[in-house]
């Protein structure tokens, strides 16, 4: 009888524990967004939770770990949805272009930190997060077959799909990694850089179809 109580108290406690997390998870994220990464403070996620910094501390050592978790559950996420996209039969190449570059957008707008937090990433841990991202498996997707079904075809002239995957990705994560300077030159606040990047949800397919076929 005993066993069963202590069994019941440690489910209560791991239960806790993942309710905990989450909620710190939850509030670094919302105070990620409004301040970015640099501004944040462990004490504002710490106050967004309602809990103690000591709490916080215990959970995530710190603001850079709890970053970096944040980051890499969005894009295993994300990297899961895409998987979706790029290996559906029944959409052509042209609509997955156009999901591509809308969902990455939408992505980025609801998390601007994350293409830098890529690059930095790639740069310092790159066998890490390449083994959490498998990039791999793209070459293996539907999107690539369609893509080579087309150059059989000639309606695609560029035999090789990575300077198309880089023509791509280039024109969906360049402007955000550039926007203090597009800003700048466009005399834009945020809201109508935002107007502007969401306007590429459309031009981005037509430009990539300009560039890689005969038209």
């Amino acid at each position: 009888m005993p066993k069963k109580i202590n069994n019941s108290k440690k489910q209560k406690s791991r239960s806790l524990d993942a309710n905990t997390e989450e909620k710190i998870k939850a509030a670094a994220k919302t105070v990620f967004h409004k301040k970015g990464f640099a501004a944040a403070r462990t004490r504002d996620i710490a106050e967004e939770a309602k809990i103690n910094l000591a709490l916080l501390n215990y959970y995530f050592r710190s603001k850079e770990k709890l970053f970096q978790l944040i980051m890499l559950e969005t894009l295993v996420e994300f990297n899961q949805t895409m998987g979706e996209v790029i290996n559906d039969k029944k959409s052509t190449l042209e609509k997955k272009i156009q999901l591509i570059a809308e969902k990455y957008i939408d992505l980025i707008i609801k998390e601007p930190e994350i293409p830098i937090f890529i690059m930095s990433e790639i740069r310092t841990n790159g066998a890490e997060i390449l083994e959490k991202l498998p990039a791999s498996t793209v070459l293996q997707s539907v999107f690539i077959k369609q893509y080579r079904q087309a150059v059989k075809n000639k309606i695609i002239m560029e035999p090789n799909p990575l300077h198309f995957l880089m023509n791509l990705t280039g024109l969906i994560i360049f402007p955000f990694i550039n926007s203090p300077i597009l800003k700048r030159i466009g005399k834009l606040n945020d809201k109508q850089f935002e107007k502007l990047i969401k306007e590429r949800k459309q031009k981005i397919p037509i430009w990539i179809k300009a560039m890689f076929t005969n038209s």
